[in-house]
């Protein structure tokens, strides 16, 4: 089956992550993929929420998109007085991606929001919300202590994600929305550096699948993830 953008079955889309695209917030990134474009901010409060442990930190995530980041205009969560299911299933899933890349006793008790708010939406907004979510943690953790508020980084691991799917019955990755609206079986995948887990969606949307086609999917998905890890340390490191 050939790709409509030409890529092959096992290729990312194109990434461009530029940091710093905020003035005022403590860590941001713009990150592209493909056509998909969501702006990622940090923002550090020297306060937690009451359920947080004294002396530990906490890390969480809003998610939203814009009105015309989509084909046709969506309405503001706000002029419907509630977060969209959607957009609150999202940011949960960003907030714990997030914190399964802080020690939380590192990082005191200080509160990072991450801000996701999807500029342009071509399918996979939830994965690159949290491949750029944790640049914009690393660089906001980073400034903490650069200007000595932390001793040392709290971030134990780098945290990528991305999407696979059975579209025509041919497992990809990285689906672009041409391929996620038809999709047969989607699947997100978040992994740290180590190549480990911390989180799996797989849903049948068109019919049920296998075990061995989740397995074969999940292999997609860390072959992407680790792509996107090399350009994540290329971005922070380099």
């Amino acid at each position: 089956m050939k790709r409509q953008d030409g890529r092959a079955l096992d290729e990312l889309r194109p990434i461009k992550i530029t940091t710093d695209f905020v003035k005022f917030a403590e860590g941001s990134c713009l990150i592209e993929c493909g056509d998909t474009k969501v702006l990622c901010c940090a923002s550090v409060e020297d306060r937690t929420p009451p359920h947080v442990p004294e002396g530990e930190g906490w890390v969480t995530a809003e998610y939203s998109m814009l009105p015309r980041a989509n084909r046709e205009r969506s309405k503001r969560d706000v002029s419907k007085l509630k977060l969209s299911p959607r957009s609150a299933e999202i940011q949960r899933l960003v907030g714990r991606s997030l914190r399964a890349a802080v020690d939380m006793s590192k990082l005191g008790e200080h509160t990072i929001t991450i801000d996701c708010d999807v500029l342009q939406g071509d399918g996979g907004t939830r994965t690159a919300s949290v491949t750029g979510g944790f640049i914009a943690l690393a660089l906001a953790c980073r400034k903490l202590v650069e200007d000595g508020v932390l001793g040392s980084s709290p971030i134990r691991h780098y945290v990528t994600g991305v999407s696979a799917g059975i579209v025509g019955e041919q497992a990809m990755l990285d689906l672009q929305y041409s391929e996620d609206s038809r999709a047969q079986v989607d699947l997100n995948c978040v992994m740290n550096e180590l190549g480990e887990i911390i989180e799996l969606q797989g849903t049948g949307e068109g019919r049920a699948f296998t075990m061995a086609e989740q397995q074969e999917l999940v292999r997609l998905c860390a072959k992407g993830n680790k792509e996107l890890l090399a350009i994540q340390k290329a971005v922070l490191e380099g």
